[in-house]
């Protein structure tokens, strides 16, 4: 991954030099390679999966140019049905994705996928049309892609939670939470007044 910088780096090009990263989890500044990374992992789950793929997109922060991001590429799959992606877990499964099943959220199929170090690279969450999930990971990725203001909250919300979990996942994904719930709140109802 000749793309990531030194630690130091990251967190001087994301502006918390303070923050902390770890094997666990580790943010890096955006690069031009994720959206090529998608494009071509979008692809092979399209020759692989067939009908059950009726639209994926590109979701999460390494959608978001100029974000800060684990260097995880996560992959929405809109499906007509979560029979049809079930049936097709099989071919999921030889392009090195994991079924982890609802992974705590009621209708959708999550897969993960590691490279060949084994680090986690892909992260593929499925639903069915008009599932207000999708409306609402679409939304996110969006106001941050059109909001500078937001997408730089975020990126200091990320480092803080960093430097406050020491870097534990199910601990940095709580400390960002508030976050992420306010700016959502406002990609699909607009900004509050001041």
């Amino acid at each position: 991954m000749g793309w990531l910088r030194s630690a130091r780096d990251v967190r001087r090009a994301a502006g918390c030099e303070g923050c902390i990263l770890s094997g666990t989890v580790s943010l890096v500044p955006y690069t031009s390679a994720w959206p090529v990374e998608f494009t071509n992992e979008a692809s092979a789950i399209r020759a692989a999966i067939g009908l059950a793929c009726v639209h994926i997109h590109h979701i999460g922060s390494t959608a978001v140019p100029g974000l800060l991001a684990k260097p995880v590429i996560d992959i929405l799959v809109e499906t007509e049905t979560l029979a049809a992606l079930d049936a097709a877990t099989p071919a999921l499964a030889a392009l090195g994705y994991t079924a982890r099943g609802e992974y705590g959220i009621a209708g959708r199929r999550y897969f993960a996928k590691s490279d060949r170090e084994g680090q986690r690279s892909h992260h593929l969450h499925a639903f069915t049309i008009g599932a207000p999930e999708i409306a609402r990971h679409l939304a996110f990725r969006d106001y941050l892609r059109t909001h500078d203001a937001a997408r730089a909250e975020y990126a200091a919300a990320k480092c803080a939670a960093l430097q406050d979990t020491g870097a534990i996942k199910a601990d940095y994904q709580s400390a960002k939470s508030a976050c992420i719930a306010r700016l959502l709140e406002e990609a699909l109802t607009g900004p509050a007044s001041p």
